[in-house]
C-alpha cells in the first residue's frame, strides 16, 4: 500500500499480501489536502459507469396479444406511468424514478437477409444486440459482425481503468457444436465484441470474477492453497487494513468496514457453492464449474455484487452481462412455471400459454431490483452508483414464438449523471431502429463526435420529447 500520513490517497491504492492485491472503494480521504471536497465530486461525476445487459428471446409482451395486455409497454405514454401487476416490468415499480422504457424499436440486422440464413435466429440475435449489425454466416474463423457499444465505450472512457471492461455470462458459453445453421457459437456465446471478428471473453464462474478483481495469487497453485485452506482473502491483508485504518476519519473507517464486510460475504457464497457443487452429489447444471451456483437467482444475485465491486473499486466502468441463451431448456421454479424456457416461449400466440411465459419474463426482470439495490446502497463520492450509472437492459427478440425481431424491449435504468431522467416511456416511430436510442446514450455518455451507430437513422431522445412519440433528430 502506498500511502504517506498527510498525504491524501489515491484512487488507485491497493492493499497487498501475498497473492492478493484489493482496491478501495472511494473514501473522503481520497480528497486531495486544500482542496475543496466539491472539486473532487464534479471529477467524479465524469465518470458514469455502464452496465449492459441482454435478455434473451423478447418478452411475452412483444407479442400481438400480450402487447394489448400491456405485459411489456404500459399503456401510457410519457410520464408516471402505470405498471400492470402482470407487466414483465412489475419487479421494479419501486424504482420507477430511475426507469425509463423505449418502446417499438426494432432489431432488423437480426433478421434473416438471405434464404440460408432463415430459421438461424437463434444464433445470430446475441450477436446484435450490442452491434446492431448483421452476422456473416460462417462456421469458420472469418467471423463478422460489427464492435459492441461496450467495447467502444470502454476504448475511449475505460483505458485509465486496471480492467477496461468486464464481461459477465449465466449460461454455458461452450456448446461444442451445438450452433446450427451454419453459425459459428462464437455468435452466441458473447454479446460484447472488440471489432467486428474479435468476441470478448465471457465469465460464467463467480470464482474467476473474483480473481480477476482481487488478484488472488499469481499462479494456480497460489490459488489453490489458498482456497484449500479456506482462508479469506482479507486474511492475507490484515496488517495493511490495520494500517490504513488508523489514517482514516471516522466516515471513512465505517465505509472501510462495509465494503470489507462485503468482500467477506461475496467470498463465503463463492467458498459455500464450490463446497457444495464438490460432494459429488448430482447437480442440476451438472456442466457448470463448481463456483457456479445450481440456483439462478444466486447466481444472478453473485455476478451483480461482483460487478458492483467493481465498479466501487474503480477497477471498471463498463460491463456486459448475458443473462441467458435463447434455446435453453432451463427451468425456473421459483418463477410459479413449470415449462422450461425455449418450449414456453413458443406459446403459439395462445392466451393462456403467453401469460404463462410471461411469469417467466417477470421473474427474470425481478433479478433486477437486486442491483439496483446494491448501486442505490453503495455512495460514490457526494452520489451513490444509481445516480451515477446507466444501466440498459433489452433484447434483440420481439415475439418470441415467431422469432420476430420488430418492436423489441429496451430499458435503461439509473440517472447517468444526469444524462437519464427516469419515469418515463417513450414510443418510438413505427420502424425505428433500435441502434437510434443505443446512439443517444452513447453521444450522452460523451461520444459527442459519433455521427451512427449499426444501422441507426438518426438520434432518439431518451429525455421527454414533449409529445406521445419519441422525436428523432437527425
Amino acid at each position: 500500500m502506498e500511502f504517506i500520513t498527510g498525504k491524501y490517497i489515491g484512487r488507485r491504492t491497493f492493499l497487498k499480501g501475498l497473492g492478493a492485491s484489493v482496491g478501495l472503494p472511494y473514501l473522503d480521504a481520497m480528497v486531495p489536502a486544500g482542496r475543496m471536497s466539491g472539486a473532487v465530486a464534479r471529477v467524479a461525476e465524469e465518470k458514469t459507469p455502464l452496465i449492459v445487459i441482454e435478455e434473451v428471446h423478447g418478452l411475452a409482451g412483444c407479442n400481438e396479444w400480450g402487447a394489448t395486455q400491456f405485459l411489456y409497454a404500459p399503456e401510457i405514454i410519457g410520464k408516471d406511468f402505470e405498471l400492470s401487476d402482470i407487466n414483465a416490468l412489475a419487479p421494479l415499480r419501486d424504482y420507477q424514478d430511475y426507469l425509463t422504457i423505449v418502446s417499438n424499436t426494432d432489431c432488423r440486422m437480426a433478421e434473416a437477409f438471405a434464404a440460408p440464413e432463415i430459421g438461424g435466429d437463434h444464433f445470430r440475435s446475441s450477436a446484435v444486440f450490442l452491434t446492431q449489425s448483421h452476422p456473416k454466416q460462417t462456421q469458420g474463423s472469418d467471423l463478422f459482425v460489427g464492435t459492441s457499444l461496450d467495447q467502444i465505450h470502454a476504448r475511449r472512457f475505460g483505458q485509465d481503468t486496471p480492467l477496461p471492461s468486464m464481461q459477465f455470462t449465466i449460461p454455458n458459453i461452450d456448446q461444442a457444436g451445438g450452433c446450427t445453421y451454419n453459425y459459428s457459437c462464437a455468435y452466441t456465446d458473447s454479446i460484447s465484441w472488440a471489432s467486428p471478428s474479435e468476441p470478448m471473453p465471457m465469465i460464467r464462474d463467480p470464482r474467476v470474477a473474483f480473481d480477476m478483481l482481487f488478484g488472488a495469487g499469481g499462479t494456480r497453485e497460489e490459488r489453490t492453497a489458498r482456497r484449500e485452506s479456506r482462508a479469506s482473502i482479507l486474511d492475507w491483508i490484515t496488517g495493511e487494513v490495520a494500517a490504513i485504518r488508523r489514517e482514516l476519519g471516522s466516515e471513512d473507517r465505517q465505509r472501510m468496514e462495509q465494503y470489507l464486510d462485503n468482500v467477506r460475504e461475496i467470498e463465503r457464497r463463492i467458498q459455500m457453492a464450490e463446497a457444495h457443487n464438490s460432494t459429488g452429489e448430482e447437480r442440476a447444471i451438472p456442466e457448470a464449474p463448481a463456483g457456479v451456483p445450481d440456483s439462478y437467482s444466486e447466481h444472478m444475485h453473485l455476478m451483480f455484487d461482483l460487478q458492483v465491486l467493481a465498479i466501487q473499486t474503480d477497477m471498471t466502468r463498463v460491463i456486459s452481462f448475458k443473462t441467458g441463451r435463447d434455446a435453453e431448456n432451463r427451468v425456473f421454479p421459483d418463477s410459479g412455471s413449470d415449462r422450461p424456457f425455449h418450449p414456453a416461449s413458443h406459446h403459439g400466440g395462445r392466451e393462456e400459454s403467453v401469460l404463462e411465459f410471461n411469469k417467466i419474463c417477470q421473474y427474470r426482470v425481478s433479478m433486477l431490483p437486486y442491483l439496483l439495490d446494491k448501486l442505490q446502497s453503495t455512495m460514490d463520492g457526494d452520489k451513490n452508483l444509481l445516480e451515477r450509472s446507466v444501466v440498459m437492459f433489452g433484447s434483440p427478440m420481439a415475439d418470441s414464438n415467431i422469432h420476430n425481431h420488430r418492436r423489441c424491449p429496451l430499458i435503461f435504468l439509473g440517472k447517468g449523471n444526469g444524462i437519464l431522467e427516469g419515469n418515463l416511456h417513450l414510443k418510438a416511430a413505427d420502424g425505428t431502429p433500435m441502434a437510434n436510442a443505443m446512439l443517444r446514450m452513447m453521444q450522452d455518455l460523451g461520444h459527442t463526435d459519433m455521427e451512427g451507430f449499426g444501422d441507426s437513422t438518426g438520434s432518439m431522445t431518451l429525455k421527454s420529447p414533449g409529445s406521445a412519440t419519441a422525436q428523432e433528430s437527425h
